[in-house]
């Protein structure tokens, strides 16, 4: 009698834990309100906006050939287009996640961790690429002229660094608040639901 017993426990366990794995696999691959669905929803927004931005920068720039400084914003396209490649890259690794048959744990983790290391390595290039262009209105009207900068160059040096600083500072709060809530909250999210896999 105990055996029997013992076994139906043991049975229940399993089929617990096999429910529950059905459930949070559910919740990562199909649920549609999930963080796989949500990150990928987030990634795809990201890159499709920032090809609109480039195609709107891209068409004012054939409109002002003389006014504008093509090293600047062609510098500017192709920081567009590293970009939205980034974030298509990410998207199609979400789309991976969730097209997984059966979920191995180690591996949804490694591709986790890849992702947020991917997240950490966007914040930094954004900041360098930021302080790319400050440098290039900065130096370009010493090589080349241009309404837009002399104007600029036109101001006192301490206002413009002091314009420089705020815009970085400024930078540096917001794209962390952006990114945690566009893709942390969902990535944290992900993260303790492919704990609980078995």
């Amino acid at each position: 009698m105990e055996i029997d017993e013992l076994k139906d426990a043991w049975k229940n366990t399993v089929g617990g834990h096999g429910q529950q794995r059905e459930n949070i696999m559910e919740m990562i691959q199909h649920d549609s309100s999930g963080p796989v669905a949500a990150l990928k929803k987030a990634f795809r927004k990201q890159y499709r906006f920032i090809i609109i931005v480039a195609l709107i920068v891209l068409n004012n720039l054939t409109h002002g050939f003389s006014e504008i400084n093509f090293l600047f914003f062609f510098s500017y396209l192709i920081f567009c287009g590293l970009l939205s490649f980034f974030f298509y890259q990410n998207y199609r690794m979400i789309g991976r996640i969730e097209k997984m048959d059966g979920l191995i744990k180690t591996t949804v983790e490694q591709q986790i961790t890849w992702l947020e290391s991917r997240l950490k390595t966007h914040l930094a290039a954004v900041r360098i690429a930021l302080l790319f262009f400050i440098a290039l209105a900065e130096v370009l009207p010493y090589f080349q002229h241009g309404r837009m900068l002399d104007k600029w160059h036109a101001l006192s040096p301490y206002l413009r660094v002091l314009v420089y600083v705020s815009v970085m500072a400024l930078q540096y709060f917001i794209s962390r608040g952006l990114s945690n809530r566009r893709f942390g909250r969902h990535l944290r999210h992900l993260k303790e639901l492919v704990v609980q896999l078995q």
